[in-house]
């Protein structure tokens, strides 16, 4: 069985559906392929191949040349564009993949940029199997996030991620207790002028 929320749900071209999927919402399909046990929510995907046991949406993004292998999860404004997702990987919540291999039983955290473009040419990031992406990193293609590697949350990754390593590329907290209060003395004081 196949259930389509119609009549909002727009299959276009040669777009073949499997068995036991279910199609919700607004959702656009074109010339794509989609396996059996397939849930799409509220999502676009354009010349695609999408496995078994995919759940894709809401709000999802499936640009041309992507392949979903069987139990991904792509989910809300997720965008990819020429990416291949492997088998278990997630890519939860607002994250641009583009130009990617990510291998399988990856994580990418959202707010996650695979930053493809530098203004002449397009590179690929590869992210292989069983590797961790923190939340608001950047990966700054060309670049490899080796297997079993994590990148720490804020990272922007210019370089390749050995082999089971912890890639952390941003500045250090820093802490100063005190500040706030002495701010406010300064403002009652008059001594700082409230710019307009």
């Amino acid at each position: 069985y196949i259930i389509v929320s119609l009549p909002r749900a727009i299959l276009e071209g040669r777009t073949n559906i499997g068995e036991c999927c279910t199609i919700i919402g607004s959702s656009r399909i074109v010339d794509s392929n989609i396996g059996n046990n397939v849930q799409i929510v509220m999502s676009q995907i354009l010349e695609s191949t999408v496995s078994d046991d995919v759940k894709i949406g809401p709000f999802a993004n499936l640009r041309p040349n992507c392949n979903i292998s069987s139990k991904v999860k792509i989910g809300d404004f997720v965008e990819l564009k020429n990416a291949k997702v492997g088998e278990g990987s997630k890519v939860p919540h607002l994250t641009y993949v583009g130009d990617a291999v990510i291998g399988k039983k990856v994580n990418i955290g959202c707010g996650t940029v695979f930053v493809n473009y530098d203004g002449y040419k397009k590179h690929q990031t590869v992210v292989e199997d069983g590797a961790f992406v923190g939340c608001n990193s950047n990966l700054v293609a060309p670049v490899t996030v080796k297997t079993n590697s994590y990148v720490a949350a804020g990272s922007t990754i210019t370089r390749d991620v050995p082999e089971n390593s912890l890639a952390v590329a941003r500045a250090r907290q820093e802490i100063k207790n005190g500040w706030v209060s002495e701010l406010r003395k300064k403002l009652e004081g008059g001594l700082l002028k409230n710019e307009e």
